[in-house]
Formats: C-alpha cells, structure tokens, sequence
C-alpha cells in the first residue's frame, strides 16, 4: 500500500535558509547533474557535481557535504558501494535516483541505511520537497530544535537511552549510531512501550510533504535498526513485529 504525506510541503526551514545547505550530486549522466543542479542552486542550496562514485568519495573524505543524492548505477565506484562507505563514517542524509527497473536496489539501499530513494523519471519539484524534509529533520536531529517539546524529551526505556536534540542513542551504555529515519522510528515505537505502531503510522513519522513508500520499505528500516542494536547486544529484541499489524516496543 502506497502512502502520502502531508502539509506545508515545501516550507523551507530558516535555519537552512540562512546557512545554505550543500548538497552532492553524484550522476554519471550530465544532463541529470545539469539541469537538477540548476534547480537546487534556484531553490537557494549550494550544489556539487560528481560523474562517478569514486571522485566523489575522494572529495567526500576531504568534507562532508550536508546530504547526498546518488545514482545507483555508475561507473568506477557505484551507488551502494558509495553508501556503504559513507555509513562507515557519517549518518547524513542520503537519497538514491533509481530506475524503474531498480526495485531490488530500493530495498537494499534503504537496508543499507539510503534515507529516501527517487525513481528516474522524476518531477525535479519532488526531489526538492524530499530534500527538504530530509534536512528539516536533520536539522532537528543536530539540535537546532532548542525548546523543549514532546518530541525532543530525553527518553529512557529500560536500557535503551534516546537524546533528540543530540539525536544520541544508547543501549546498554554503549552507542548506536542511527540515520535521521531509523531514530524517528525508534523513538516513535519508545515512546509509547507496549502500544503497537501499524505500518501506516510509521510512514506517518519517518516520511513528510509528498512522499510516496510502501510497507517493505518501512520493514527495511527496522531491519536495518534491529541489526544495529544487535551489533552492541546480539540479545536485543525490544522492537517486536506483530505480523500484518505492525511493530511494537517493549520495554524490558
């Protein structure tokens, strides 16, 4: 089932306006890179172009943009191979363009920690509005968000520990390093211990403005954010799937 999302599409975040976000454009196809690059520079980002994963890797280790945008397919280093590598070292935001024959890339994209993927062809207002949903909430995650709301409490649930305004997670004492989606998941199901969480209201959290996901793509996320927590605690099992209703935490 396919999911939309919502309200104030497209209102820019005035933190971002001031500060100017910058954003990487990794393509092999020039005429993507040219004219997306155009747009977001309109939109009032800052915009660098890569043809290939391994130049932009190389310039990546040198700084960090403020997201990614990546093509999956492409030439000398690839878009997974380039995400994997960039999880080793950072949790900002990242969105894969796929094509419409890219369905098992999808899913194992966001298994890999991509935040959003965007399938080519794609309306150019989209990507922008998906952009800036992802940065508002990365901006909230870095703590830009200083008054104190229900949504960035210090939560404590048994061992598990979430910071939203440092977006810190820790289990056990030790750190977990989480993207912007699966913290928003995570705190979603913490809050409320015992209260199961249905699919749709997963997207609900983790997606805004027009967005489109199905289900497999909120069940990639959880994956994704029980193997990181049985990374630090090969016990772990919080986070339970009651099969066709959703997900619950409980607290132990």
């Amino acid at each position: 089932k396919k999911k939309k999302k919502k309200k104030n599409a497209g209102r820019p975040s005035s933190k971002r306006n001031r500060t100017m976000s910058k954003i990487a454009l990794v393509d092999d196809d020039r005429n993507i890179l040219t004219s997306v690059s155009m747009t977001l520079e309109a939109e009032g980002f800052e915009v660098e172009t890569y043809n290939d994963g391994q130049q932009a890797f190389d310039a990546f280790s040198k700084k960090l943009p403020d997201m990614a945008v990546l093509d999956i397919k492409m030439p000398r280093m690839d878009g997974m191979d380039l995400l994997q590598r960039l999880r080793q070292k950072s949790q900002m935001p990242v969105i894969f363009l796929t094509s419409k024959d890219d369905e098992i890339d999808e899913v194992l994209g966001l298994r890999m920690g991509a935040d959003d993927y965007v399938k080519k062809p794609f309306s150019q207002r989209l990507l922008v509005e998906r952009i800036r949903a992802l940065l508002r909430r990365q901006d909230a995650a870095n703590g830009h968000v200083v008054v104190e709301t229900e949504e960035t409490k210090v939560i404590e649930r048994g061992n598990l520990l979430m910071d939203p305004l440092r977006h810190s997670v820790s289990w056990k004492g030790q750190d977990v390093s989480l993207t912007v989606t699966e913290f928003l998941l995570l705190q979603a199901l913490a809050k409320r211990p015992g209260f199961v969480k249905s699919r749709d209201q997963l997207m609900d959290v983790a997606y805004d403005d027009q967005v489109y996901v199905d289900d497999r793509t909120i069940d990639s996320h959880i994956k994704r954010l029980r193997k990181k927590l049985r990374m630090v605690d090969p016990e772990f099992s919080a986070i339970e799937t009651l099969y066709g209703i959703g997900y619950r935490y409980n607290e132990e």
